[in-house]
């Protein structure tokens, strides 16, 4: 692979109104992973696709960004179920074609640090269910309940994604179906049923350790979330190979093929709606791209509050159902360069959660009370460990991330002011968040104080400026029980031409994403057009 540049990692073409086709069959807002998924699903189908990106490149949160002679991923900091040919795994290989590559994480991908104990979990179900029976040799009973249930999730999961294809009468027709492979603790709070297991806190707390990854602790997430996720990551993490930025970069010449573009730099400004049905978008230019097929991975919340207009927001009754659901926690990254390789440094292919206690719930409130209260989690992550290739591309550097929690309403004040020139209040406040966080990472990793070459900050109000979340949410809407319940939060929506996909509709992540893309194009064409190429697909 040909060492990147910052222009290389630029990916897609900039909007210009010249450059548009006469036509599209479908529009697609936001190239995050469900909007990627779906243009490529409908352009193997034979669909021109205009894919509208607002940023400078093209990935939403699979993207990476170079400064200093370094580059990180934003988003994508490990991938579960890519190591053998799972689902999961054969749909990445289709819609990059097979080039997408991925290089394994040591075999303990995730430490936790839960006050003064450690504890880990090891890849491979056996080898996780045994390390964790040796960290708690009296709960053997519990963990292998726990297993179980980790299991009835797997098989409830595809009748959760069809309850969100089917029309009415599809639904009434698969119904027993449906009921049959539902079980009733899949809604419940993740603490309520882990608690029915075991009452050692210390279990709970360990087998809730991924729970940043949904940004929820155990009393708010719904077990349903919580058990996708550990099943997800169950046979270990796994980096792509080149860094993050190649998932867009190897999906996005399927959808050329068909005809179809990717955009950079185009921000819609509204989804136009005539006579009740969409008939395309208005740019912020100006520009009318006409098309009675709109998608949009732009998220519900700015798809029905930013993009249509309040009138057929109010009357399409979204105005109402929005207020069912709330934005997921925002967060603090932190971006750190080194001037020597992961491998002279010794750094970890294994990512550290660092919490202050037990009871996750409890730092979490205290935290958003108190800024001064101690993290209620903090996530370390070192991508240039990860990714072999990484040291082709930036050599002699290495990489390391942590992010952590922080609530929107501590930056609001700032929301108005242009990215990099906040002022002075805005940039101390974040140094000081930023100096605490680091100081994670020296208590964990001392031998690099004095190594650290360049970091810097990104708040909430940085993933409001370059991903346009209102609120800075890094997962889109709260996994709660309540909104894994939301029949409405499907890809057909009701207004007719206007197509959802994206970690709303379904789950949040980039497989949850990619899942949601593939649902949203069974739902465009219809289950009998989509089965030849899914029969393709996982052959």
């Amino acid at each position: 692979m040909p060492k990147m540049t910052p222009s290389t990692l630029r990916i897609g073409y900039r909007y210009r109104p010249g450059r548009l086709a006469a036509n599209y069959d479908a529009v697609v807002i936001g190239s995050g992973m469900g909007g990627l998924t779906t243009a490529a699903m409908l352009s193997d189908l034979g669909w021109k696709v205009c894919v509208l990106e607002q940023h400078y490149t093209a990935g939403g949160y699979t993207h990476t960004y170079e400064r200093n002679g370094y580059e990180w991923d934003v988003g994508v900091h490990y991938i579960g179920e890519v190591g053998a040919k799972t689902r999961s795994r054969q749909m990445f290989d289709y819609l990059s074609d097979g080039k997408l590559e991925w290089a394994p994480m040591d075999e303990e991908y995730d430490r936790f640090y839960i006050g003064d104990k450690v504890f880990n979990a090891k890849a491979g179900k056996q080898k996780f269910r045994d390390n964790l029976i040796r960290q708690f040799p009296g709960e053997e009973k519990a963990i292998d309940r726990y297993l179980k249930l980790l299991d009835k999730v797997g098989k409830a999961l595809p009748a959760y994604g069809m309850k969100r294809v089917f029309g009415f009468w599809h639904y009434v027709a698969m119904w027993p179906y449906l009921l049959m492979k539902s079980s009733s603790f899949l809604f419940k709070n993740t603490y309520d049923v882990l608690s029915r297991l075991t009452d050692d806190q210390e279990l709970i707390a360990v087998l809730c350790g991924q729970w940043g990854n949904m940004g929820l602790p155990p009393k708010q997430s719904t077990f349903l979330m919580h058990a996708m996720i550990v099943r997800h990551y169950l046979h270990g993490g796994y980096y792509p190979v080149g860094g993050s930025w190649r998932i867009a970069d190897s999906i996005i010449p399927k959808i050329q093929a068909a005809g179809g573009e990717v955009f950079t730099y185009a921000r819609v400004e509204n989804i136009v709606v005539e006579n009740g049905k969409v008939t395309g978008v208005k740019m912020k230019d100006g520009h009318y791209i006409a098309c009675q097929c709109v998608i949009s991975s732009a998220g519900v919340g700015n798809t029905f509050q930013q993009l249509l207009s309040a009138n057929i927001a109010e009357k399409s009754g979204y105005k109402q159902k929005l207020k069912s659901v709330e934005p997921s926690f925002s967060h603090l990254g932190i971006y750190i360069g080194l001037k020597s390789t992961a491998e002279e440094l010794k750094l970890p292919k294994t990512n550290f959660w660092i919490y202050p206690n037990s009871d996750y719930d409890s730092a979490v409130e205290r935290f958003i009370e108190n800024q001064d209260a101690p993290f209620p989690v903090v996530y370390i992550s070192f991508p240039s460990a990860k990714d072999p290739d990484y040291v082709v591309r930036h050599p002699g550097t290495a990489t390391i991330e942590i992010v952590a929690p922080a609530p929107y309403q501590w930056f609001e004040k700032w929301r108005d002011e242009t990215w990099g020139k906040r002022g002075e209040d805005y940039d101390a406040f974040k140094a000081k968040l930023g100096e605490r966080l680091m100081a994670h990472l020296y208590d964990k990793l001392p031998e690099l104080r004095g190594k650290v070459d360049y970091y810097e900050v990104s708040t909430p109000l940085s993933t409001n400026w370059f991903a346009s979340y209102q609120r800075g949410e890094l997962y889109g809407l709260a996994h709660t029980p309540g909104r894994m319940k939301q029949k409405w939060l499907r890809p057909k929506t009701t207004i007719p031409g206007l197509w959802l996909t994206g970690q709303d509709i379904l789950t949040c992540g980039v497989t949850g994403a990619m899942m949601a893309g593939m649902l949203t194009t069974t739902s465009i064409v219809g289950i009998r057009k989509i089965a030849p190429l899914m029969k393709r697909i996982y052959s």
